[in-house]
């Protein structure tokens, strides 16, 4: 299932990085794709919406509903 979060507090590559890699400790099979300059995380994969938002906010990511 393709779905989008707006995910603030990425400045950089690295944060990027750390996005990425809590959405594929939770999905290996998700494919990731990042927008940092307009905020926007698109993810396909087969969690819940709620799981993906949790895995990215435990890196100290914000969130918006």
């Amino acid at each position: 299932m393709q779905q989008q979060f707006t995910v603030t507090g990425m400045t950089c590559g690295h944060c990027e990085m750390a996005v990425q890699r809590a959405v594929k400790q939770l999905d290996g099979g998700a494919q990731v794709k990042i927008d940092r300059a307009n905020n926007l995380v698109e993810v396909e994969s087969t969690q819940p919406r709620e799981a993906i938002a949790a895995a990215i906010q435990e890196e100290g990511y914000a969130v918006a509903e």
